[in-house]
């Protein structure tokens, strides 16, 4: 079997080589017409019939012996389907199964050179056999699909393009002296673009390659093939080069986030802030928060987190609370006591989940703050730390031990009951605090 299948590919390649003076000295049906058309005859009979076992030695004389290429499109068709079948019957003896494959190629090869105008859909469709047949020899898949990808284009099959960065990835994991870091990069660059060049035409083929393009982009940042260095390094021309392209931006920003410790660095903030300039969201305004706290860029980092919280506050109120808490904390370490309580109050506000985390930021907030007067004004803000502290607790009781921590502190620094009373106050009495920009009402509270 192994001679017939190699004999079958060497006839069917002297047919390819020989095609263009064969049709013209003997007609569509060849020199034995007769023989031919009666094989013809014979197997598509039996393949309509879906006798594929009886059909294929029919198919075999037709196509090997007696009829051009030229005789019938459908026997090119109709011969791929049944060594499809052989291929999957034979999928143990590897090199039977080696041989059919062979041939089936070929079957799309001559199919192209014949039959012009199925050029194309002949390569696609010899793209998905070989994707499909070759699917655990990556080395003889991703030689197969660059061909057929250098030679199509945009023309090509979507899934073809990730077929082929997938055994590029595999080849480079198995190491394959052939694929290195740089070539899967310029592989990736290459499919994405390709994908950006295809004009769908429908809805559902708009769908598929927007599918195929994440998941090539999931492949590519989950293989971590490209270093952060080698990333930064192939990218900081180009983006200097464009420093508007918004796609560039985007494809830089998802490269260097795939990369281990990528994002602190001068490249990915600029495509970052491109990007959030040209589609503010909530998201890329709290990464660049990030990335500038990060630097210790105070000014800038405070004015994203609050961007953040202002683009989530209408769509998103779980995150509009977690970047509040966020904003709040950093205030609070920056000083700014009044803003740090504004945004815990609206965080809490936003989504009762956080409240617990709101009262504990506020009542740490009182019971640091160091207000100016007599005695009582200095140790009024532990009262009011203390009730946050309270409220905290009641929101969240997972913050109870901590709570009872800080209360216990604050509780030191109450008046004793003779310094209250000399101020015309007993224990109970209502008593407002204003200090450092915030106010509250408490209650007042002596050391027992």
């Amino acid at each position: 079997m192994k001679k017939l299948s190699v004999a079958l590919v060497s006839t069917a390649l002297l047919l390819v080589s020989g095609l263009g003076n064969s049709v013209s000295a003997q007609g569509k049906f060849g020199a034995d017409s007769a023989r031919c058309v009666e094989y013809l005859t014979y197997y598509t009979m039996h393949y309509k019939q879906k006798n594929y076992d009886v059909a294929l030695p029919h198919w075999r004389n037709a196509f090997f012996k007696y009829c051009p290429p030229t005789a019938n499109h459908n026997m090119f068709i109709d011969g791929m389907v049944m060594y499809r079948r052989l291929i999957a019957k034979n999928a143990v003896n590897k090199e039977l199964r080696q041989g059919l494959i062979d041939t089936l190629l070929m079957l799309h090869d001559l199919r192209a050179k014949t039959y012009t105008k199925y050029a194309k859909i002949a390569a696609n469709n010899k793209g998905t056999d070989i994707s499909n047949f070759y699917r655990n020899e990556e080395g003889k898949m991703y030689a197969g699909l660059e061909g057929i990808i250098e030679t199509l284009g945009k023309d090509v099959k979507p899934s073809l393009l990730l077929f082929d960065i997938d055994a590029a990835i595999k080849m480079f994991k198995n190491g394959s002296p052939d694929i290195d870091p740089e070539k899967i990069i310029s592989l990736y660059q290459r499919n994405i673009a390709i994908l950006g060049e295809i004009e769908p035409k429908n809805d559902k083929e708009k769908e598929t390659i927007a599918k195929v393009k994440s998941d090539i982009e999931g492949l590519f940042m989950e293989s971590k093939v490209a270093s952060c260095d080698n990333l930064i390094a192939l990218f900081t021309p180009r983006f200097e080069a464009n420093p508007e392209d918004v796609t560039l931006a985007a494809n830089i920003a998802k490269l260097l986030a795939s990369a281990d410790d990528c994002v602190n660095n001068d490249l990915f903030l600029q495509a970052t802030t491109l990007l959030h300039k040209d589609t503010p969201s909530a998201q890329s305004a709290y990464f660049l928060y990030r990335l500038n706290a990060a630097r210790d860029n105070d000014a800038e980092a405070g004015r994203f987190l609050e961007e953040a919280v202002s683009l989530a506050s209408g769509t998103d109120s779980l995150a509009a609370a977690d970047y509040g808490i966020q904003y709040a904390r950093f205030c609070a370490k920056k000083g700014q006591n009044a803003k740090a309580v504004a945004n815990a109050q609206k965080a809490a506000s936003l989504n009762p989940a956080f409240a617990g985390q709101a009262f504990f930021i506020i009542g740490q907030i009182w019971g640091t703050t160091s207000c100016g007067g007599d005695e009582i004004s200095r140790r009024a803000p532990y009262w009011v730390a203390v009730d946050y502290m309270n409220k905290a607790k009641a929101a969240d009781p997972t913050l109870a031990e901590d709570c009872n921590k800080m209360i216990a502190q604050y509780k030191v620094y109450f008046p004793q009951t003779a310094e209250a009373f000399m101020y015309d106050l007993t224990d109970g009495k209502s008593y407002t605090v204003s200090c450092g920009g915030m106010t509250a009402t408490t209650t007042v509270r002596t050391q027992k």
